[in-house]
Order: structure tokens, then C-alpha cells, then sequence
């Protein structure tokens, strides 16, 4: 980093405010100038002091009459208050302990006001309003986030002095080609009028172009992702067995679980390595998609291995999968840490021998003294429990497998493409017959003893049931809370039942031993403080209770009801919540009015936004600076016009692309960096 970058050296700046800029990811002036406002304040349509609206941010013109007078009107509070008028009508100007402000405005000189207008038809008035100069104020004003030390108007002055210096920081990464066929503004001028806009018309423009970049960058980086990872394979899947493992079970697979199955043996036959996400809701049947692809890969000779995240799920995979293929020749072993060392040895040298066709487990798959004789696929449940490692640590027992990945989290479809970029991906969309539809009702705490009698009703009739309490963070107090909570509910209102308690400072193990002690009916009520382990399969449990439902978001209530309505009995769920703000009334709203795990993650990505959705960012992908995956016909547009570049120029050789490929390699963090 030269001088002419490092932000340190542009003029206003130095160690100690670069210090303040660092913490918001600014190094370079190039970060400055990407570092694009949050939002503008319009300064630019002036009204007079009568015409304007009440209650609404609007700028008046207007002179002082006299120099603001200040006065203390308490302990550590001085207000200072002036007059203004347009010459028509005259309007009372008040700021608290704002003296700089107040000081600076003179009598007889005209000022733009910028605030909430107040008052009466007789007089009206602004309460600390923002002030600027006639010359160059009226304007759409740019808002920029802020850290301690640094504010938004500081950091707009560096982005004029960077323009000083030089105004061409940029080259254009968009051939010229591109941009003349969808009328794109060139770069330096778009990210000028991003800082400064003209108008709102040049603003427009301006974010089309930035947003378009960044989505079709992203689009070009992603497509030369799957391509690089889509290897040849030695893995010689012949023969397609579906039709032979329909033959074999007791119910009809869906069209989704078909259709799945379709596109997942397509790229298995072919020469190519599968990479694969397959994304369904609770209860839609993936573990069936995963059998079937499982029983064509055993028939054709071939290994598989399914990593669960936990004991519990592993084992409740093994004994599905036990079912799906009695009375055939497929050899199924199960190995997590709580197995024997005696039973590890021998089931560790019958898979390296190639005795064993399906080996299921945790973690311990990927141990050192773990091999393979024939492993042909390698499926992961709850992707997003894991990581690019360690699928890649699976993977590497084999010569290129295939690979499929399995998740009950619904993701909006950009954002699955985004967030699992080097995987295809096939979407569950249906729920099997049968399957029960859980009621869910929103109650106030008012109502809470007629929901726990509800719960006993349940509890009587031999079923099973949760009661969620949800804690921001699991610390010493919240969680000493919690323990009392569940020693109240089990020695008052639950006395004589069997209550458990499940939270996150519990070992694996001990989470283990009580989400088993509750699968297998010895425990009658769980109370959960975290999310109770996802995809544990209790049939009999029928009753959930969120308490503070207004603390989660949308998919992970979802999450937590898709525990319940998992066999044969109706089921319900009740949230609780004495909040009346707007944004926690439409989360109750839509629990209430569907079941559906893809409208719900629809809406919950447009209340909370793609930042938000995962409450972390995925797998060191690039982070999105102005566009939203909700810009639909933009992405849209950049995936087609991205889709006929890579086909003229699959490596991007071409002279016109050369600073494509390089924007798109510093776009893309180190984890997928382009080969």
C-alpha cells in the first residue's frame, strides 16, 4: 500500500483518525470511496415556512432576525433561540446545548433549516433543526454510517478531499461493450454521484450501475466457481437404481423428491463430480432423496458416508436408513464417539476392506485412521453445522466423490446460491401426504396458565411437549434464570411430570443424554433455552410453548415449531409475547397464517435483509456494498448477460475481460479464490 492509497496520508486524516476509519473497514481511499452512504437527506426541494408539512423532515429557506440568545434553563442545559423569517411568515428556531451552531448563524443572513416543523397555523417553529449555507446546501445530502470519534459529516468532507486529489480512481471493470447495451454509467462517475448526487434521477442511475456490478460480479465469480469444482471423477456410477428403491418402500415419493433424485443421478451417471445442496423444510423428505441416491451408488459398488452433527441425529439416521434397506445386501454401520473401542476397530477394518456400504456418523468419520475402500458419496445433514472444511475433510477419503448436502433451513433461492456458491442446487418444495399441518396460535402473557393447561392436556393423553424460553446471551444470570424457570415450571404448575432442561452451556454429551432421554419418552416436557438440536425426530411430542417469541426471528421460529407435528397426532404451537411494536406483530402475523419454510425465510430476508439472515456471514464469500438480494430483476438481468460471457470466454482470456477477471479475484475472499 503506496501513500497515494493507504488512507493514512490523504490530507485530514493521520494515525489517529485512520485508527477511527480502520473500524469501519476503511484502509485505501479506494474503501472511502466504496464506503457508499446509508441513506441522503433532501435538501434540495425548499419549501416556505407556511407551506411546510408538519411533522415531516423539510427544508425551509429562511433569515435570521437576530443573533440566538442562549440561557440556562438548568443544571448542564443551555437553550439558545432565535427567530426566522421568508418574509411571509416567521417561524420560532430552538437548539439545546448547540452553541457552536447557534454561534455561527448571523442576523440579516438567509440559512437553510432542516427538521420537523412544529407549531401552529399563527407561528410556527423548528426545534434543532440542521443549518447549512444558501451556496451549494440546497442538495440531496449524503448519510454515512458512523463510529465513535468519526460522524457522518467528518467523513463526508474526506470523501470531497479524496475527489481533490483525484477524481479517475477507478477502472472501469465492465467491458465497454456491456455497458453501452444496458446504458450503464461509467464507474468514476457513478460511485461521484453516489457521494454527491445531482439529482435523484443521476442518483438512480448511479446505484443501477454500482448494484448491477456487484451482482454480476458475484454471478460471474459463482459460475466460475462450479465450473472449477466440477472435476472429473473416477467414480463410475453405470447403472440408475432409483425405479428398483421406489419399488421397495411403502409410500410414493413426492414430485419434489423425484425431481431431486432426477438431477442428483443425472450428474452421478456423468463424468462429473456432483456438488450438491439439497434444500427442503422440516419434514419434507430428504433423508429419502439421500437413500435413494445412497442404494444406486451401493448397487453400482461404491461406499457412501453420512456425517450428522450429533449423536442423536446420527443415529436416527442409521435407524431410518435401516428401514429403508431391510432385506437387501447393503451393509450399514454406525460410528460416533460414544461407540465401543472394540466396535471401532472392527468397523474401521471392515470399511477399509469395502464390507461396509453405508457408514454413518459424526465427526469421527473424518478421523485420521478413517478409510475407504470404494467411496463413491459423501452426504453432510445440517450443512451449515459443519463447514467448507469439513465436508472437504470427507471428501478427501475418496478419489473425488460425489457430494450432497442437506439442509431444513429454507433459504430464499438468490440467497442459497450465494451463501452454498459452489454447490447446485435442488429444492424440496412439497410436503409428503399425510404429513399433519401444526396449529399455531400468538397469545399474551394474560394468557399464559390457559396455555400450560393446555400443555397438561396433552402431557395426560401421553404425549410430549417443549417450552422454549429464549436467552440473548447464555451468561451466568440468563442462564441461572433459565434453571430456575425449570425448577419453578417442574416443583409448581408441572409438578408430577418428568421436566428436562436443555441449554447451551450443556456439553454435547449431556445435550445428547437428554435429548435421548426425551426421544425415548422418559422425559414429558423439555424446557429449551437454545434451539432445541435441529432435525431430532420425536413423533410423540405435539405441544411447543415459545415464551418471548418477539426474541426470535422468523426462520428460527420456524425451526423450533418444525420439532413438533412429526408423526401422527395433531400438533400445536403457541407464542407468547406481550410485544406491540410493528415489526414483532407481523412476525406473530405470519407464523399464525402459514407453514410454509419458504415464504416464511421470504419474508424474513425483506424484514431482516441478507446481512442479517444467517446472523453471520457464510464460508468468507464477498460481502454485498450497495445491492440487495431483494434487486431481483437486476440480478435477473446481470445472471443472463454473465451466462453469455462465460460461454464466449470461459476463462475470461479475452482483452476486454482482463480487469473483469481481476475485479472478480479480489471480489472473492482467499477461501474461494479463483484458480
Amino acid at each position: 500500500m503506496d501513500k497515494l492509497t493507504d488512507i493514512r496520508y490523504l490530507k485530514g486524516v493521520g494515525e489517529k483518525r485512520a485508527e477511527l476509519l480502520h473500524k469501519l473497514g476503511i484502509f485505501t481511499v479506494g474503501d472511502l470511496l466504496r464506503f457508499y452512504p446509508r441513506d441522503y437527506m433532501d435538501w434540495s426541494k425548499i419549501t416556505s415556512i407556511t407551506a411546510a408539512p408538519y411533522d415531516a423532515n423539510c427544508c425551509v429557506r429562511a433569515a435570521v432576525n437576530h443573533k440566538p440568545r442562549g440561557a440556562k434553563i438548568r443544571k448542564g442545559m443551555t437553550i439558545y433561540k432565535t427567530v426566522a423569517t421568508d418574509g411571509e411568515a416567521l417561524m420560532d428556531i430552538t437548539f439545546f446545548n448547540n452553541k457552536y451552531t447557534a454561534e455561527a448563524l448571523e442576523a440579516g443572513e438567509e440559512y437553510l433549516f432542516f427538521g420537523k416543523v412544529g407549531g401552529n397555523l399563527r407561528r410556527r417553529e423548528m426545534t434543532s433543526p440542521l443549518v447549512s449555507k444558501i451556496e451549494g446546501g440546497a442538495r440531496l445530502k449524503p448519510i454515512y454510517h458512523q463510529s465513535a470519534g468519526i460522524n457522518s459529516k467528518a467523513i463526508e468532507k474526506l470523501v470531497g478531499q479524496a475527489y481533490q486529489v483525484r477524481s479517475d480512481y477507478f477502472t472501469d471493470c465492465l467491458p465497454e461493450s456491456l455497458r453501452d447495451k444496458l446504458c450503464l454509467t461509467e464507474v468514476n462517475k457513478a460511485i461521484h454521484e453516489m457521494h454527491f448526487p445531482t439529482n435523484e434521477d443521476t442518483l438512480s442511475e448511479a446505484r443501477r450501475r454500482l448494484i448491477f456490478e456487484e451482482l454480476f460480479l458475484f454471478q460471474m465469480g459463482l459460475m466460475r466457481l462450479r465450473g472449477n469444482r466440477r472435476e472429473m471423477t473416477p467414480v463410475r456410477i453405470e447403472r440408475d437404481f432409483t425405479d428398483e428403491f421406489k419399488r421397495r418402500l411403502p409410500f410414493t415419493l413426492t414430485g419434489a423428491q423425484q425431481r431431486a433424485i432426477s438431477e442428483s443421478v443425472a450428474q452421478m451417471t456423468s463424468q462429473v463430480t456432483m456438488n450438491r445442496l439439497l434444500q427442503g423444510d422440516v419434514g419434507s423428505g430428504k433423508t429419502a432423496v439421500a437413500a435413494a441416491l445412497i442404494y444406486t451408488a451401493a448397487k453400482n459398488g461404491y461406499q457412501s458416508a453420512f456425517m450428522a452433527p450429533t449423536e442423536i441425529l446420527a443415529a436416527q439416521h442409521c435407524k431410518t436408513c435401516l428401514k429403508f434397506f431391510e432385506n437387501t445386501d447393503i451393509n450399514i454401520a454406525l460410528l460416533t464417539g460414544s461407540v465401543t473401542a472394540a466396535k471401532k476397530r472392527d468397523i474401521k477394518a471392515k470399511l477399509a476392506k469395502g464390507e461396509i456400504d453405508l457408514i454413518i456418523g459424526t465427526h469421527a468419520l473424518i478421523q485420521n485412521d478413517v478409510e475407504f475402500s470404494r467411496l463413491g458419496l459423501v452426504i453432510t445433514d445440517e450443512q451449515h453445522r459443519f463447514g467448507v472444511k469439513h465436508r472437504g475433510a470427507l471428501s478427501s477419503k475418496g478419489e473425488h466423490p460425489h457430494t450432497l448436502v442437506m439442509s431444513a433451513t429454507p433459504i430464499p433461492r438468490t440467497l442459497a446460491l450465494m451463501v452454498y456458491g459452489d454447490l447446485d442446487v435442488s429444492v424440496l418444495d412439497e410436503l409428503p401426504p399425510g404429513r399433519q399441518p401444526i396449529e399455531t396460535y400468538s397469545i399474551d402473557t394474560a394468557k399464559r396458565a390457559r396455555a400450560f393447561n393446555y400443555v397438561k392436556k396433552h402431557l395426560d393423553e401421553g404425549r410430549q411437549g417443549y417450552i422454549v424460553c429464549p436467552l440473548v446471551e447464555e451468561g451466568e444470570t440468563e442462564l441461572a434464570a433459565a434453571v430456575e424457570y425449570a425448577e419453578n415450571l417442574s416443583k409448581g404448575f408441572f409438578s408430577g411430570y418428568s421436566v428436562g432442561l436443555l441449554h447451551g452451556k450443556m456439553k454435547p454429551k449431556e445435550k445428547d443424554d437428554v435429548m435421548a432421554r426425551f426421544a425415548g419418552g422418559e422425559i414429558q416436557l423439555l424446557v429449551a433455552t437454545t434451539v432445541v438440536e435441529v432435525g431430532v425426530d420425536v413423533p410423540n411430542s405435539v405441544i411447543m410453548v415459545i415464551e418471548n417469541a418477539e426474541r426470535f426471528g422468523l426462520s428460527q421460529l420456524h425451526q423450533l415449531r418444525g420439532r413438533i407435528g412429526r408423526g401422527q397426532y395433531k400438533s400445536t404451537c403457541i407464542l407468547i409475547t406481550d410485544a406491540q411494536n410493528e415489526a414483532a406483530q407481523r412476525r406473530m402475523k405470519i407464523m399464525t397464517s402459514t407453514t410454509d419454510g419458504f415464504k416464511i425465510a421470504d419474508e424474513d430476508l425483506k424484514m431482516r435483509g441478507p446481512g442479517d439472515f444467517f446472523g453471520s456471514r457464510q464460508h468468507g464469500l464477498p460481502e454485498m456494498k450497495v445491492a440487495m438480494l431483494t434487486d431481483t430483476a437486476i440480478l435477473a438481468e446481470a445472471n443472463r448477460f454473465a451466462r453469455e460471457i462465460i460461454s464466449d470466454d470461459p476463462e475470461l482470456q479475452k482483452e476486454e475481460n482482463k480487469t473483469l477477471s481481476e475485479a472478480i479475484r479480489e471480489m472473492f475472499s482467499s477461501e474461494y479464490v479463483m484458480n
